[in-house]
């Protein structure tokens, strides 16, 4: 199993348009219903084997397409692998599976790409953040999710103070300097090599030696971080905190952290005290996408629109900054860039995809920011509202 993020549902999007199969379908997680998720996924791939041969495949083709989905034909895997929801994709060059802690209504699309609506709970309220754990003997960084949370790797951060210190042959006399190499510091006027000071119990000196040391793990991170907009946490004890802040040039840290020990914290315990921090900063996020889409489409500024036959050129030509639609929704028909005309159907016809998936899924490809909510969050109870760049 592969934990999603933002970068793997990119990947799907981003495949060649072929024929690609993309399955929901809740799961069983114990007792004698367990069974049922294998009979359950065997139905499904007969409804995608169906609607497959509908789109004009060769019954051959499509068996050696969907041959692929054998992987999952495991007791095993149904009895110790799943979660609440299972989600599947299948085309000529992927198969990829994820079990997730969300519960998905059953669906099967069969289109050129990859339907991506359903998984997009996990990026958005119940949202991406990082966790730096702060600590003068390490240093861990972390992605987390609502559900879950891995440790990273970041090039040139160094993992302890220590490993920050470049002790020369003058250490013994008490004497040391930071270390700055592959890049230097965060701060352009501290050079390497140009820090010193008197190894002393003054405490005053040991806080610029920390601060020093926080620069460069800051500096790691301004990489890492690049363009990114998720929150980002801090966990160490109380005297590190502000030391940090003062350190920090990424614009997404939140003033709130973890306070104690955490060396002595898991991944997991880490995750226990850190969503509670973050959660309410995605119900913000998305309350103040709502209120300035009330403000800007109730002052017909053009900048707003809840009209999906505007949406989804916007979508296809990168004018959505900030998109909210209904996941348990689906709208089926047709895009034609050419002309840019919307075709709408109501039911789904053979070659149709759901439009409101389309809108999700260029918007998150042209860097604009989904969230996807039950349909009774979207404002004037329509699938879809948007904001505009421009």
């Amino acid at each position: 199993m592969t934990l999603i993020s933002r970068e793997e549902i990119k990947t799907l999007l981003e495949q060649p348009r072929q024929n690609s199969v993309s399955i929901y379908m809740p799961t069983q997680l114990a007792g004698p219903e367990v069974r049922q998720n294998s009979i359950r996924f065997k139905n499904l791939i007969k409804e995608a084997e169906a609607r497959l041969i509908d789109a004009g495949l060769e019954q051959n083709d499509v068996i050696e397409l969907l041959a692929k989905s054998d992987q999952l034909d495991d007791s095993n895997f149904w009895e110790q692998n799943v979660d609440q929801g299972l989600a599947v994709f299948i085309s000529r060059d992927i198969f990829r599976y994820y079990t997730l802690p969300l519960t998905f209504d059953e669906l099967v699309v069969v289109t050129d790409r990859f339907h991506i609506k359903p998984l997009l709970r996990i990026l958005n309220g119940d949202g991406r953040f990082y966790l730096l754990a702060l600590s003068q003997k390490d240093v861990r960084f972390f992605e987390g999710t609502r559900y879950s949370i891995k440790e990273l790797k970041v090039e040139n951060m160094p993992k302890s103070l220590d490993e920050a210190l470049n002790y020369d042959d003058t250490a013994q006399q008490g004497q040391f300097r930071i270390a700055t190499s592959k890049g230097g510091t965060a701060n352009a006027s501290v050079q390497p090599g140009s820090f010193h000071g008197q190894g002393s119990p003054d405490r005053d000196q040991h806080q610029k030696d920390i601060l020093q040391f926080f620069q460069v793990v800051n500096h790691a991170l301004e990489e890492k971080l690049r363009e990114q907009t998720a929150p980002l946490l801090l966990a160490g004890v109380e005297y590190l905190m502000p030391l940090y802040t003062e350190a920090n040039t990424y614009q997404h840290l939140i003033e709130e952290g973890i306070t104690g020990n955490q060396e002595i914290l898991s991944a997991q315990e880490l995750h226990e005290r850190a969503w509670p921090i973050v959660e309410p900063h995605y119900h913000k996020s998305q309350q103040e996408v709502v209120e300035r889409f009330n403000e800007l489409f109730g002052g017909n500024t053009g900048k707003a629109s809840n009209e999906l036959k505007e949406i989804i050129p916007a979508a296809y030509y990168q004018r959505i900054d900030s998109l909210l639609v209904a996941t348990s929704q689906q709208q089926w028909g047709l895009f034609d860039p050419t002309s840019e005309t919307v075709y709408l159907h109501q039911e789904e016809e053979t070659g149709d995809e759901d439009l409101l998936d389309f809108a999700a899924a260029h918007t998150l490809l042209n860097g604009g920011t989904v969230y996807a909510v039950e349909a009774e969050q979207v404002p004037f109870s329509t699938p879809v509202a948007a904001i505009y760049r421009y």
